[in-house]
């Protein structure tokens, strides 16, 4: 009995902490990589742009 009582706690928390801890610092990382690039994105483009329009002259 006491062996499916400490299963039980550690199930729920491990949930827990699954829930509370790791899935809010895997969304915050994926906003951190999402901004990093969307940055890299316009920075290519800006390079691109500024490479073509001098190479023109």
């Amino acid at each position: 009995m006491g062996k499916v009582v400490m299963l039980v706690l550690g199930t729920l928390l491990g949930l827990f902490v699954v829930f509370n801890f790791l899935l809010p610092m895997l969304a915050f990382l994926f906003k951190i990589a999402l901004i990093i690039g969307v940055v890299g994105l316009v920075a290519f483009i800006a390079v691109t742009v500024v490479g073509k329009s001098s190479r023109s002259h």
